[in-house]
């Protein structure tokens, strides 16, 4: 039994949800997104709520009935609310700005890194030292912060670079276990 799969996704009056067998299609205020899905799956709409549910109990459709629901579930709250994933940079000199759309990293090479947003995907940044990803689609969002995060990610002995908002980074020690002449 899916606890996930079997949960009611909810559908707000803003919403349209078109279904077609093996494509779902979700439009809502903020945009529109498509997602591939099983065709033996099916969908019943009830009292403004979605519900998903597998053909059978073959281990394939068991495992697809909780991501499938979940994957809808994600559109939904995209195409209305949005996702963001908050970025903050540590480090003496390093700074974020933005030119125009694209997103300039100062973060200790010799030049600045450019990153141009993906469509459907923007860059806002509060402080020099925090930036956030927003957009409708959670997996590009969730992507795009992690390729930002890549351009330097934290290290352990002086904790500088990029990380996420409230990561902890683990610190190391550096030489201090080193023994005497």
């Amino acid at each position: 039994m899916s606890r996930i799969g079997n949960l009611a996704i909810p559908i707000p009056s803003a919403v349209e949800v078109d279904i077609n067998p093996g494509l779902i299609h979700v439009k809502g205020p903020k945009g529109e997104l498509s997602q591939r899905v099983d065709s033996k799956m099916t969908f019943t709409r009830e009292n403004g709520t979605l519900q998903v549910s597998r053909p059978s109990d073959e281990r394939k459709y068991r495992q697809l009935h909780g991501l499938t629901r979940s994957l809808i579930a994600n559109m939904v709250h995209g195409v209305t609310e949005g996702y963001r994933k908050d970025l903050e940079i540590q480090g003496v000199g390093y700074r974020a700005s933005l030119d125009g759309q694209t997103l300039v990293l100062l973060v200790g090479y010799s030049h600045p890194v450019r990153i141009v947003p993906p469509p459907g995907i923007s860059f806002t940044v509060e402080t020099p030292t925090r930036l956030g990803v927003v957009g409708i689609d959670k997996q590009l969002v969730g992507e795009q912060a992690a390729q930002i995060r890549r351009v330097r990610p934290p290290e352990p002995y002086k904790g500088k670079g990029i990380r996420y908002a409230g990561e902890r980074v683990r610190r190391k020690a550096g030489k201090a276990g080193k023994v005497g002449k």
